[in-house]
């Protein structure tokens, strides 16, 4: 191992255990951090949702090296927030069946951003830009439950965005 190598592994390892975070189902290392004390009604939400939900859920995450977010979908939109580290993508495959790349990160001038906004159904999945490591937040209102939560198989979004295959492979296990 390298002298970067060493100390973005630090970093993370720094990270995880400073911010107590746990290994999350879809990659990656995560802690939820806020959710809010009050919740919307069954009825006040679309009929997607079974059941009430927070106002409001925020985590932190982490994605270092070869790690990633597998491709998933949440019934709500998610607002992608740039902490610290290196530059992440968030690969985003839209209800249209549209490919898009977006890039989180301090880089203005290289088209990074420090906030990005996947729409509810979107599927998506990240990866870290650099192969470092990339801290990130992550809000989603109504807040997250993981009845919202959808993340399939390879062989299913294959049949579906074919002419994805090479995203859906990388970011698919």
């Amino acid at each position: 191992m390298n002298e970067d190598q060493m100390s973005m592994h630090e970093q993370s390892s720094r990270w995880i255990k400073q911010l107590k975070l746990e290994k999350h189902p879809e990659g990656g290392w995560y802690r939820e951090i806020y959710r809010s004390s009050e919740n919307i009604l069954s009825a006040g939400l679309p009929a997607r949702f079974e059941g009430e939900r927070s106002f409001c859920t925020s985590i932190y995450f982490l994605l270092s090296g070869d790690e990633f977010s597998a491709l998933h979908r949440i019934k709500q939109d998610e607002l992608w927030h740039f902490y610290a580290g290196d530059g992440l993508s968030v690969h985003v495959i839209d209800r249209a069946g549209l490919y898009r790349e977006k890039k989180l990160g301090q880089n203005l001038e290289k088209g990074d951003s420090f906030q990005h906004v996947v729409r509810a159904g979107d599927w998506f999945g990240a990866s870290v830009s650099s192969g470092a490591s990339a801290l990130v937040g992550c809000t989603v209102a109504p807040g997250f439950d993981f009845a919202d939560f959808e993340m399939p198989g390879r062989d299913h979004l294959l049949a579906l965005y074919p002419q994805h295959s090479d995203i859906i492979k990388r970011l698919t296990r």
